[in-house]
């Protein structure tokens, strides 16, 4: 089969898991405001920005000839899971009845309609070697973050601009090749060899700039959405950590509850302080994560949402409130098709101002009060 699958992240993963299973993968190009405006233009006006991304995705893998292309669904009381089936009949309405959209909605929810799926891109692998090759995709996730988070501290400090974003594509190329579980721990060791060979300034732990960065897993991990905030921040000085990762989302959500890690309990309980009842999306993860950022000294979160998405509306209206009450400073950027990059990066560069007015005692308080019109406008308060 022609496979194919939405651009997220560090999309060479989803292109090896397919490569495992003996598909012949149609690589999606990484978004552009070509993608952009082929979903705009065929997605409804008021879908969150998620949806038109994937949409114009769609189109572009199939005009490279892809036939079947592979999804997760949404959780919850979120109208992410409705947008699978929106997607397949705006492809109906354009004429393209011989696409097949496969579904993956949590497991939990659906044990047999979950293994339906599996068993339609099995791809008729043997089990023994479905099992084995979806292990070395386990590790192959997990040691790929785990480059992606040295990245992530590396790059504040390089003494070369630009050097670690230049090391950091070069390791993604180096996994693209990786055929083999033993391959991949020597080249795991190779890459990591590489990030600590970039030379780097020393700085005073006092002058160490901490952001968390929160919010919707799709404008958190896809840099063509979110103008590359990880690059952007690194570039200002700023050490970034995100609150959701591909091998941490595979540990949380295809995991039954009583073997997911620790952790994804803390973290859910401690967003279940603000958020007591279901809602979708990652709004109780988001909560969550924002006060665990600050339990671990983070300086600051960033939290980025889809414009209008309804999970990260109800976390963006207690943003005020939680800011106020576990004290860090809160920065909320709704993002759409519309939303600027030159507006976003005088917003942040202010706000990290702030936070290293702050950490030099130049300030006793910062609030930054997130509750904010679509044209962008934000009050920042210094008590």
């Amino acid at each position: 089969m022609k496979v194919s699958f939405p651009y997220m992240g560090s999309a060479i993963v989803y292109k090896k898991l397919f490569e495992f299973l003996e598909h012949e993968v149609i690589m999606p190009p990484k978004p552009t405001q070509r993608t952009m405006d082929l979903g705009v233009k065929y997605s409804p006006e008021f879908a969150c920005i998620p949806l038109k991304m994937v949409m114009g995705t769609y189109l572009e893998v199939i005009e490279k000839g892809a036939k079947v292309l592979v999804t997760s669904g949404g959780h919850g009381p979120c109208r992410a899971g409705f947008y699978g089936d929106t997607h397949r009949n705006i492809l109906k309405s354009l004429g393209y009845d011989d696409v097949e959209l496969i579904i993956f909605d949590a497991p939990q929810d659906n044990w047999r309609a979950f293994f339906r799926n599996v068993q339609k891109i099995r791809n008729g692998v043997p089990w023994h070697k479905v099992i084995n090759r979806m292990y070395t995709l386990y590790r192959f996730v997990q040691k790929l973050d785990e480059l992606e988070k040295m990245v992530q501290k590396i790059r504040p400090y390089e003494v070369n601009k630009g050097q670690t974003t230049q090391v950091w594509n070069q390791i993604q190329e180096k996994f693209d090749k990786i055929k083999t579980r033993k391959e991949l721990y020597k080249v795991y060791e190779e890459c990591k060899q590489m990030l600590l060979s970039i030379p780097t300034k020393k700085v005073d732990e006092k002058d160490r700039i901490r952001v968390g960065i929160v919010g919707e897993i799709y404008v958190v991990m896809e840099s063509s959405i979110n103008f590359g905030i990880e690059e952007i921040l690194g570039n200002l000085g700023v050490e970034v950590e995100r609150s959701l990762y591909l091998f941490e989302w595979i540990n949380d959500n295809l995991v039954p509850w009583i073997l997911r890690p620790k952790r994804f309990k803390e973290i859910i309980k401690k967003g279940q302080r603000y958020i007591k009842i279901l809602i979708g999306g990652h709004a109780v993860e988001t909560v969550g994560h924002i006060i665990d950022f600050k339990e671990r000294g983070f300086d600051g979160i960033v939290h980025l949402m889809p414009f209008a998405c309804l999970p990260e509306l109800v976390t963006q209206s207690l943003i005020p409130k939680i800011s106020k009450e576990v004290d860090i400073p809160i920065l909320s950027l709704p993002i759409d098709e519309q939303t600027g990059k030159a507006n976003m990066l005088t917003r942040i560069e202010a706000f990290i101002d702030l936070l290293r007015n702050r950490k030099r005692g130049k300030t006793k308080e910062v609030f930054i009060d997130n509750i904010q019109e679509h044209v962008q406008e934000e009050r920042v308060v210094m008590v």
